[in-house]
């Protein structure tokens, strides 16, 4: 058995740097020959990744586990929340949904019955691998969160582990997060953090180091480290979009426009299209119009139903056929698949009140919701002109019928999925993914009207923001003595 050292990362906020921290750190260890592995007790997101055992994870996890060169597994992040409206979420437990509408105080009195398998999952980790990097979730500081705590210090006390904490400069009042963090936990917990990761600062250290020394003497605990703000980093987000409606300032001869939905999930699925050097990406928000596009894209939601009737009142559902008229394409990736149909089912109340809701009719099917989740690896041909290999991920938990289906969009070994109109103007899959590939990418956006396609490799872009982080970790933290806080040596 490997002599496992479990080392937690914890943030003074969301989106300190949790998330890229833990992989730049998986990046750094594996390139210094250390068996490592990513962990996350607790994750809220709606960006998800499969296992190749079928299982659902938060996808973070699964870049995480890229930059550790591991295949992803479901006890890398064994409790995963999705959220269905503000105050509800489906629970999934080591890659399967548990719960599918849960409402917040329900799941905060159901914690300690998910606490079990968090420390199981932590335990089958301890047996195989010698490191565990450990992503906290929110902060530890959010003291309405503090019982029955899974997520930060409730686990780090569980497993008695050291925990390094982070804040994100660029947000401003950096040194006070990191101290008001600090006072607000307990003599035990304060005791557990060994140091401070301070993330995105610009400009000259010189000016930082006052601070940085007033920190160390203010609270007794060593900063380890300032990381740089990388601009133009790619890094597959845990959840949040930042460019939802920014215009770019480059013309590029493809337009493609996706409406931003109230419970998008798993954006990721764009992120080829957005470091493509020929495509114009545009998130249309709330309170804007849909502009001239030659391709539209509704992209998945965990939601489908409210975000349809979300889309339908924004005046997007008007603008979708007055593009169709005018010859655009339209895409649609599972949830917003299940949308181009003529109605969707939710006959037993999956994803909310049960009922039915008229879609938007450009493909002759009707999807009904069904408690059974779908998760599957796959691999396919697209069906467009060429048999072009494809490959993906399917997480939905409805089924489709009619006879837009006897056109599927994607054949894969086992079965058909999607379909692609008569006229091809509209198509629809639920293969997540179906961008990352550099032949499908090719195909679809030929079928989008872009001629003489060059698509870069995706994968590549993906190592290479990987190991930007891990370069960037590595001349800026103090690496030896993270290694020697995991030990328990410091």
């Amino acid at each position: 058995m490997p002599d496992s050292k479990t080392l937690m990362i914890q943030g003074t906020t969301s989106d300190a740097g949790k998330s890229t921290l833990v992989a730049a750190l998986c990046r750094v260890f594996n390139r210094k020959g250390l068996q490592v592995i990513p962990f996350k007790p607790q994750n809220m997101a709606l960006n998800s990744a499969v296992t190749p055992g079928g299982g659902e994870i938060g996808r973070a996890q699964a870049v995480q586990a890229q930059a550790a060169r591991v295949e992803p597994h479901v006890d890398m992040n064994p409790v995963l929340l999705k959220p269905n409206t503000d105050t509800g979420c489906q629970v999934i437990v080591q890659g399967q949904p548990a719960e599918n509408n849960m409402e917040a105080w329900g799941y905060h009195e159901y914690k300690p019955r998910v606490m079990p398998a968090i420390l199981q999952s932590h335990a089958r980790l301890q047996a195989k691998y010698g490191y565990i990097l450990v992503e906290g979730a929110g902060s530890p500081a959010e003291i309405n969160l503090r019982a029955n705590d899974v997520a930060n210090m409730g686990f780090a006390e569980a497993v008695d582990c050291p925990v390094l904490l982070v804040a994100d400069i660029d947000k401003g009042g950096v040194f006070a997060h990191l101290v008001g963090t600090l006072a607000l936990l307990s003599e035990s917990e304060q005791a557990r953090i060994k140091g401070f990761i301070i993330n995105r600062f610009r400009g000259d250290l010189s000016f930082l180091q006052p601070g940085l020394d007033w920190l160390e003497q203010q609270t007794g605990k060593p900063v380890l480290g300032v990381l740089p703000y990388l601009a133009g980093l790619h890094l597959e987000a845990e959840d949040s979009l930042t460019n939802c409606g920014v215009t770019p300032t480059v013309d590029k001869p493809l337009r493609v426009v996706v409406p931003w939905l109230q419970r998008t999930s798993n954006h990721t699925d764009l992120d080829p299209l957005s470091l493509h050097p020929q495509v114009d990406v545009r998130w249309i928000g709330p309170g804007e119009t849909i502009p001239a596009a030659d391709l539209i894209i509704l992209p998945g939601s965990k939601s489908v139903r409210s975000d349809l009737e979300y889309l339908l009142q924004s005046g997007w559902g008007r603008a979708i056929q007055k593009h169709v008229r005018y010859g655009g394409k339209v895409l649609g990736i599972c949830g917003g698949f299940q949308m181009l149909g003529r109605t969707i089912h939710d006959p037993q109340g999956i994803e909310g009140q049960a009922g039915s809701s008229t879609g938007l009719g450009l493909l002759d099917m009707e999807t009904t919701l069904e408690r059974e989740k779908q998760l599957h690896l796959v691999t396919g041909k697209l069906n467009i002109r060429e048999a072009v290999p494809v490959s993906g991920y399917e997480i939905h938990m409805g089924i489709s019928r009619g006879t837009a289906l006897s056109r599927p969009l994607v054949i894969l070994k086992d079965r058909h999925d999607g379909a692609l109109s008569d006229d091809n103007q509209i198509a629809g899959t639920y293969l997540h993914g179906l961008f990352e590939a550099q032949s499908a990418c090719d195909e679809l956006l030929a079928w989008a009207g872009l001629e003489q396609v060059e698509t870069p490799d995706y994968q590549q872009l993906r190592e290479a923001g990987i190991d930007r982080l891990a370069d960037a970790a590595e001349a800026h933290l103090d690496i030896g003595r993270i290694i020697r806080i995991a030990h328990g040596e410091e």
